[in-house]
């Protein structure tokens, strides 16, 4: 019993902590003077009103706040989830051509215009979450037209798979990275995790067959490109044809993607993928557990082979997507081993990355331990998304000790 008691502390704290993160949102990143929620707060919590807004962040706070409510039904909540789709609605969604635009200046005015299909996969999976918290059918609508648009423009026909970018009228575009850091290659891992998350997500809404389709054929991209059958772990670029562009490692993604694969099988109820994503899981979660630094249990966040080695940061989204993963593996396998992880991550989360000072969660640290302080609280990326959603998973799956409890207690005897 000793292990379901540490369990149901952990999942009482992160149900805390769900509270803590949406309340820093609530509380600093409002943007009373232009709309919507401001673009930049430094590590320090210096606000920049004056910086550009982003799609991915929007989305992204659209669905932290929709999938609380949905969580807890607090009305706070489904409040701010109406401000982010207003802003959305207003200032991302290009009226003309469809699709959102990357981003947009303080104002809301267009400022790169171009469609990366990551950004508008985001606002699939964040519509549909809010569709649950409204059931508001134009919401649902605008998910199925935003669906179809990607289909129609984005697909690959010819290989399968999804094209990374676009210009704003869905043209051929020569830079296609979501970011300067990634290489300029048509496909990634990145964008179809995401896509197929987003697809995911709208199915439990609209099981549409086409749909159904989608998300099997993206798992099937997974499965024959993405994952490698030797190490676990994923590649992360390729060219239209599928071949192999990179060799990083990314523990965050290998871990991330491992339950986050697994849940599309079983949303959409196919045993054979149900079946072939679990032991994928496992094998993911066991390759990345090479980025576990043993000393406090933190996940380093990349293996650059090509440019120096073991990437020695750890950053926020990491240590949230892995406190989820290897939850998930001990629930698929009822070894004590990978919850003591999950328990462990958390543990470093809590000394190292929750602000404790400023609230919300810090981008990271170095290997010495100190603050990654050039990155943002608030930003182009920085999001509310990778641990509002933990806190979420952490909840729900530790409290399902029925189904927790067998093999828990087999193992101690």
């Amino acid at each position: 019993m000793e292990n379901i008691n540490d369990l149901r502390k952990y999942g009482s704290e992160l149900k805390s902590e769900l509270k803590s993160i949406l309340e820093y949102w609530i509380t600093y990143t409002v943007d009373e003077v232009n709309g919507g929620f401001i673009g930049q707060i430094d590590h320090a919590n210096n606000r920049y009103n004056e910086a550009a807004k982003g799609a991915v962040l929007n989305a992204r706070i659209l669905w932290a706040f929709s999938a609380a409510y949905n969580f807890e039904a607090d009305d706070e909540y489904i409040k701010y989830a109406k401000r982010a789709y207003q802003y959305i609605n207003q200032y991302f969604t290009d009226k003309q051509y469809g699709g959102v635009y990357w981003s947009v200046n303080c104002l809301g005015e267009p400022l790169d215009a171009k469609k990366q299909v990551y950004a508008n996969a985001f606002v699939v999976y964040a519509l549909a979450e809010y569709y649950k918290a409204t059931l508001d059918g134009s919401v649902k609508d605008q998910a199925i037209t935003l669906y179809n648009l990607l289909v129609e423009k984005s697909y690959d026909t010819q290989h399968t798979g999804y094209f990374e970018a676009y210009t704003r009228d869905w043209q051929p575009i020569n830079d296609l990275r979501l970011s300067e850091k990634d290489a300029n290659e048509k496909k990634s891992m990145n964008t179809h995790l995401h896509v197929l998350e987003g697809y995911a997500n709208l199915y439990t809404i609209w099981p549409d067959d086409g749909l159904r389709q989608q998300i099997i054929t993206l798992l099937q991209n997974f499965s024959e490109h993405i994952i490698d059958e030797k190490s676990g772990h994923l590649h992360l670029f390729f060219d239209d044809e599928w071949n192999r562009r990179s060799t990083l490692v990314s523990y965050g993604h290998d871990i991330e993607a491992s339950w986050l694969l697994l849940e599309a099988a079983e949303i959409i109820k196919d045993e054979q993928l149900i079946s072939r994503f679990t032991n994928y899981a496992l094998k993911m979660a066991d390759a990345a557990l090479e980025g576990i630094d043993t000393t406090d249990g933190g996940l380093w966040y990349e293996y650059d082979a090509t440019h120096g080695g073991l990437v020695r940061e750890k950053h926020w989204w990491v240590q949230a997507e892995a406190m989820v993963g290897y939850l998930n593996a001990w629930q698929l396998t009822g070894e004590w081993k990978y919850a003591a992880i999950s328990l462990k991550l958390w543990e470093f989360v809590k000394s190292n990355i929750i602000d404790k000072v400023n609230g919300e969660w810090l981008w990271g640290v170095y290997a010495d331990g100190k603050s990654m302080e050039h990155e943002d609280k608030v930003g182009i990326w920085k999001c509310p998304y990778h641990n509002s959603r933990t806190c979420i998973e952490i909840y729900r799956r530790t409290a399902q000790y029925e189904q927790m409890l067998k093999p828990a207690s087999s193992l101690n005897g």
